[in-house]
């Protein structure tokens, strides 16, 4: 059986070294080559088989923004994680990285005083995401292949037609949106948000898999492409119009009902499906705070967070829509939502956004919802 080959480039001659332990390591995984910059990574794909690449976030000769937009160019199916450090500028340049089509990101360790530990932090997160998305292909000996532009630009084979949502009871409209997120993720929520359209109504709450700081970046990030307002949420914010709320790092995000209002909540409580935050305890207490008038929305991601959550929402008479496995990085949570047969749709992402459009019929956004100002750089 063929070994996946994996391109690492980092600029740190002791994250190369770790790197290379991590993945010889490990069965079925393969370093074939290293570079220390972005320049020669990319003369490096250029002659060698390569099925992913573990990108520095930081390096002094194309970072990994640059180099990221480079193999997007020539090879736009080519898996990329970002290795990157917990720090600001880091966080940053990640997400930004993620949202323009990275994979994954794996955080360099910190706070580690022996290599051992050093080696079990990066094997703990990297390992699973390489399994996740090449378990099945590995299995059956035929790993994927570098898809050069090329190929990227064949006509693809037609859509098979999916049966629309039927109109729903008045009593039944939707009133507010649950998302649940996580390999590949902050780019699919991108392109979500940004086709929801400028009016769109109804409060948002995101649960992404992400670590601490790094959420608090996306949020940033996705409030400059809508004219909703994004932000990572705090306990007390009001789930109101026009407002999404984004858990944050290493925090159960829930909500909970007084008077008029849904107002969040956040929490350490021990993880679940080994997630904190956790998409199954978002939908739940959003379950509870709206029950039939739920949307939940269940996009890429590794693992089967959100199932359980989906199937309480449905109890409750809620709608859930899954991304398909072909516009999915990884089909892990939307899978198990259609393979439990609790998903009423599942769509390619390009569809969602409007579909939930339509499922919110035309309704207008109140006065009062916080739309960010047109003018003077502030918000009303």
């Amino acid at each position: 059986m063929r070994p996946l080959r994996i391109l690492v480039v980092d600029d740190s001659v002791v994250a190369r070294r770790l790197l290379q332990q991590v993945l010889e390591r490990e069965p079925g995984l393969e370093p074939v080559a290293f570079a220390p910059n972005g320049r020669v990574a990319m003369g490096k794909l250029t002659t060698l088989d390569v099925d992913a690449v573990v990108l520095d976030v930081e390096m002094p000769i194309m970072n990994g923004l640059e180099t990221l937009s480079a193999i997007r160019e020539r090879y736009p199916d080519l898996p990329v994680f970002m290795f990157s450090s917990l720090t600001q500028d880091g966080a940053k340049t990640t997400v930004e990285a993620l949202v323009r089509g990275a994979t994954d990101c794996v955080v360099k360790p910190t706070n580690t005083r022996h290599r051992d530990d050093a080696l079990r932090q990066i094997g703990d997160t990297l390992i699973p995401k390489l399994k996740a998305l090449y378990g099945r292909k590995v299995a059956a000996g035929a790993p994927p292949r570098l898809k050069p532009q090329s190929a990227a630009l064949a006509p693809s084979a037609p859509r098979k037609k999916r049966p629309s949502l039927k109109k729903l009871p008045r009593s039944r409209t939707p009133i507010a949106i649950g998302i649940g997120a996580s390999t590949g993720g902050p780019n699919a929520l991108a392109q979500l948000i940004g086709d929801l359209g400028r009016r769109f109504s109804l409060p948002i709450a995101i649960t992404q898999h992400m670590p601490p700081l790094f959420t608090s970046m996306l949020a940033q990030r996705l409030d400059k492409i809508t004219d909703l307002s994004v932000r990572e949420a705090k306990s007390g914010d009001v789930l109101g119009p026009g407002s999404v709320l984004i858990a944050p790092g290493d925090c159960h995000l829930t909500f909970v009902r007084r008077r008029q209002n849904v107002v969040a909540q956040l929490s350490h409580d021990p993880p679940e499906n080994s997630c904190r935050p956790s998409v199954d305890v978002m939908f739940r207490s959003l379950a509870d705070c709206y029950g039939s008038s739920l949307v939940t929305v269940v996009l890429t991601g590794m693992g089967s967070d959100g199932a359980a959550g989906v199937r309480l929402v449905r109890e409750s008479g809620g709608i859930c829509i899954a991304q398909d496995q072909a516009t999915s990085t990884v089909w892990g949570m939307p899978g198990a939502v259609v393979q439990a047969g609790l998903a009423h749709q599942e769509l390619p992402l390009d569809e969602i956004g409007s579909a939930l459009r339509g499922m919110t019929l035309a309704r207008s956004r109140p006065r009062s919802s916080p739309v960010k100002a047109v003018a003077g750089g502030g918000r009303r």
